[in-house]
């Protein structure tokens, strides 16, 4: 390996909320990256995480951060309305991109990037970290091993709070899309034939559960689930499940929460929702593996995977459109 391709990739981030501090804490952490920059809209978001990423310079100007940083490599975790212009200037500007899904609330925005963006996708990564969950990797193997799909089933369920927090928000995107991705790179990119989906409706009339189905011209079918129904007694992030149904083979995957419960006086907890530990010692799980990944492809030592290129990402949003257009 030449020294180039050795050295940490120098990264930046913008977007300070939940997943944009998790980026840099877990860049912080890894030995294959060297962040030098973040990002935000306010300085008092800069300021929040100063103490827990000791001499990362930061910037409330995007246009100023380009200029004055030097990063090769930026993740874009920002929110949805502003990642196309946040992701146009850094490819304009010959950067390498990790963009959080989804590129955008509109797929012909999300088309307005394609003239930037490399036939291999090598110059734009979508962040989508199921994909790089242990569980699923094992899961991707063992389907290789054991021969063709024939029935996938999703389950996808978040709290019910979520209706009052973020009123409007569709579990379709929300919640299914991350099914859908996954059923993407199982599927290797196969574009379905068929699409069908069922809105239920809470009393005030917002969406809280999505139910649907995708068919494939060679008869494998996989239906989704994805809503918010669980009451305040369960996991704090609703729970996952997945099964897959092969020629004599099948499998059962529950990513969320991990397998780990703890018990007090008056209530059960479920810790880790997520794969995701940012320990500054070495950080695990599957935004790590994301991010390592990411630091391979901008030295060129690894493709953009199945499901993660900008590519996918206009297939699964192109998906989304039509299981709406059903619904509606």
């Amino acid at each position: 390996m030449n020294q180039s391709r050795s050295q940490p990739v120098r990264t930046a981030v913008v977007g300070l909320g939940r997943f944009g501090r998790l980026h840099s804490l877990t860049l912080a952490g890894l030995t294959d990256a060297d962040l030098v920059g973040v990002v935000a809209r306010r300085q008092e978001s800069l300021d929040a995480v100063a103490s827990e990423l000791p001499g990362v310079p930061g910037w409330t100007s995007l246009e100023q951060a380009i200029d004055q940083c030097d990063a090769e490599a930026w993740v874009v975790a920002c929110t949805t309305a502003n990642h196309v212009e946040v992701t146009r200037a850094l490819l304009e500007a010959g950067k390498t991109v990790l963009l959080e899904k989804p590129i955008s609330e509109s797929l012909d925005e999300a088309r307005s990037l394609t003239p930037l963006v490399r036939e291999d996708s090598s110059n734009l990564m979508i962040g989508h970290i199921v994909l790089f969950n242990s569980e699923f990797r094992q899961l991707q193997q063992e389907t290789l091993q054991r021969g063709p799909i024939s029935f996938i089933d999703c389950v996808r369920h978040r709290p019910s709070s979520i209706l009052q927090s973020f009123r409007g928000e569709n579990p379709l995107h929300a919640a299914m899309v991350h099914d859908l991705y996954v059923v993407q790179a199982l599927l290797n990119r196969a574009e379905p034939s068929g699409f069908d989906c069922l809105y239920h409706r809470a009393p005030d009339g917002d969406i809280d559960l999505a139910h649907a189905r995708l068919s494939w011209p060679d008869g494998t079918l996989a239906s989704f689930a994805a809503s918010y129904l669980t009451p305040a007694g369960m996991p704090p992030r609703g729970f996952d499940r997945m099964e897959i149904f092969g020629d004599g083979w099948a499998a059962r995957l529950e990513p969320n929460p991990r397998a780990i419960e703890v018990w007090d006086n008056d209530r059960a907890s479920w810790p880790m929702a997520l794969e995701i530990r940012t320990d500054a010692s070495g950080p695990t799980g599957m935004m790590a593996e994301e991010l390592r990944c990411f630091c391979r492809v901008v030295r060129g030592i690894e493709s953009v995977p199945v499901g993660a290129t900008y590519f996918d990402a206009l297939q699964v949003q192109a998906w989304l459109d039509k299981l709406d257009l059903a619904a509606r």
